[in-house]
């Protein structure tokens, strides 16, 4: 048997155990078990690696700070059934690096969307090594479980500007989330000239995150190529989210024959960015 197959069933076994032990709370359109309800769980999971410098962190906050201030916010969440959601923000970088910045928050009115941005913008950023994508999903699982909270949806809103290079092999993870009913939507960063980060070439990151990142029902990923269009990308990504509205930008659905396809599993950021 060859590495990749002993590595995959390695995975898989590692991909099982985690699933065991954190119990899904799966959504519902209705109250079950005393769940409080709620129209979205939305969990920001924002990249803090190495390979983001700190101006890059500081402007990636600042645009999450600025989008809930912003009304189109407040009346995305009263176009929904209940007209609440509920959003938790979690910074990450290696398999064992997930910080939980603002736990659970429900948000169903402009003030409360006010509130959240201030906490946001007083709390220091976290830092760490590695980029795991597969860890910061599975964090987010976990978080799903225990967040006491029912909805027809749960969407897992995902930056960061380089593929999985750590933890669980990041196909596994993606999979097991999409078929246990979550959405992925991506913002891919590439804030550097021509989109050349370890030589992966034009628009690896955007192509990274549209093949291997997003998926399942509505997904889609935008892409942010300089600072100052962060604010507004984040602000339309989540308007879109919130709402659950039909998006012009690339869904999980839609490959053109004329872009290559990432493979997902050999390739990676060198390790420790």
């Amino acid at each position: 048997m060859g590495a990749r197959p002993v590595l995959r069933l390695m995975g898989a076994c590692l991909l099982t155990l985690f699933f065991a032990v954190a119990p899904q709370a799966h959504s519902t359109d209705r109250p079950a078990g005393g769940l409080a309800e709620v129209d979205l769980q939305l969990i920001l999971a924002v990249d803090v690696s190495p390979s983001m410098s700190s101006s890059e962190q500081r402007v990636q906050r600042d645009g999450y700070v600025e989008a809930f201030r912003h009304a189109d916010i407040a009346r995305a969440i009263k176009s929904g059934e209940r007209g609440r959601i509920a959003v938790l923000y979690l910074e990450w970088a290696g398999p064992r690096q997930q910080t939980v910045v603002m736990p659970w928050t429900i948000v169903e009115s402009l003030d409360d969307a006010l509130m959240l941005a201030d906490r946001l913008a007083a709390l220091p950023l976290t830092e760490g090594r590695g980029t795991s994508i597969s860890g910061a999903l599975s964090a987010a699982n976990a978080l799903f479980a225990k967040s006491g909270l029912g909805s027809p949806r749960r969407v897992i809103d995902l930056s960061g500007d380089g593929p999985n290079n750590a933890g669980l092999p990041l196909q596994l993870v993606h999979d097991a989330l999409i078929t246990d009913g979550v959405t992925v939507n991506g913002l891919a960063i590439s804030l550097r000239a021509a989109d050349t980060l370890d030589s992966f070439g034009p628009h690896f990151i955007e192509l990274y995150y549209e093949s291997c990142v997003i998926g399942g029902s509505g997904a889609f990923s935008i892409t942010v190529e300089n600072t100052a269009g962060f604010a507004s990308a984040i602000r339309k990504k989540l308007v879109n989210e919130i709402a659950g509205l039909p998006t012009i930008v690339q869904p999980a659905t839609y490959r053109s024959r004329s872009r290559p396809i990432v493979d997902c599993d050999t390739i990676g950021e060198r390790p420790g960015r």
